[in-house]
């Protein structure tokens, strides 16, 4: 049984300790295939010398996360637009709009996640879409943007039934992670209506820990919780769902 996490931060300060370990957990679960979004700039080292250590596991995806969208944010752009221009990556991500946190720069995250979008096309690459409290907004974006050329995830999925289509008429496959696992996080409810053809699974690891790791660090180990949780729901073997969602994944980042 092959395993895709498609959105893990695996080199996240949380792991510093103990990241051979982590990974070993991960490798040892079945997880075989880790496909890891940046941030900023602060962390493309870091990326590159997970990859260079798991080299056959970790494939990076290149992008600005919203929530680090400040006042240097076109210096930041230029970093991606140069690192995509300079070696492959598998995706542009993790890109979008965050207004949980802070809304101050709400122009400007609309301004990168456009310029991201464009970026992909021109690469021909899948995005990966970072969405909190913003569904309006990043919906209004993909509308303008729709094409054949405009593909990737809608990571970390937590919105509506209604919600889910309309990310999927954009040719986005669906996230699902730790957020199934939670008594209020609601979309247990509904998953089992969308066709797994459209699913692909990830941790967001070190955040949103699956239950009963909830609160705690997450790690891509703890895929299996989310994977029991599919099983249940589609009443479908968890090996099969580890193929359809790992062939989805292919489908996306073509690996």
């Amino acid at each position: 049984m092959i395993i895709t996490d498609t959105h893990t931060h695996l080199y996240s300060e949380a792991f510093e300790q103990d990241q051979k370990e982590m990974m070993q957990r991960a490798l040892d679960a079945g997880v075989e295939r880790f496909f890891v979004p940046a941030i900023d700039s602060t962390y493309t080292q870091s990326m590159l010398d997970l990859e260079a250590n798991y080299p056959e596991n970790v494939f990076l995806m290149m992008g600005l996360h919203p929530t680090h969208v400040k006042e240097n944010y076109k210096e930041e752009l230029a970093h991606v637009e140069e690192w995509l221009s300079k070696r492959k990556f598998y995706a542009v991500g993790e890109i979008g709009i965050d207004l949980y946190w802070d809304q101050t720069f709400l122009k400007q995250q609309q301004e990168a996640f456009v310029h991201q979008i464009r970026l992909a096309k021109k690469h021909q690459l899948p995005i990966a879409i970072h969405c909190r409290e913003s569904f309006d907004e990043i919906f209004e974006i993909l509308e303008q943007e729709k094409g054949d050329d405009l593909f990737g995830i809608f990571h970390c999925f937590t919105g509506t039934l209604e919600q889910a289509h309309r990310a999927l008429s954009y040719n986005m496959k669906l996230g699902i992670g730790g957020v199934t696992t939670f008594k209020n996080g609601k979309i247990d409810q509904f998953l089992n209506q969308i066709d797994l053809k459209h699913i692909v699974l990830e941790t967001d690891s070190p955040y949103l820990a699956p239950a009963p790791y909830r609160g705690k660090r997450n790690e891509s180990s703890y895929i299996i919780k989310v994977l029991e949780k599919l099983s249940a729901l589609y009443g479908m073997p968890e090996e099969e769902i580890a193929a359809i969602t790992t062939e989805n994944s292919k489908e996306i980042f073509g690996i």
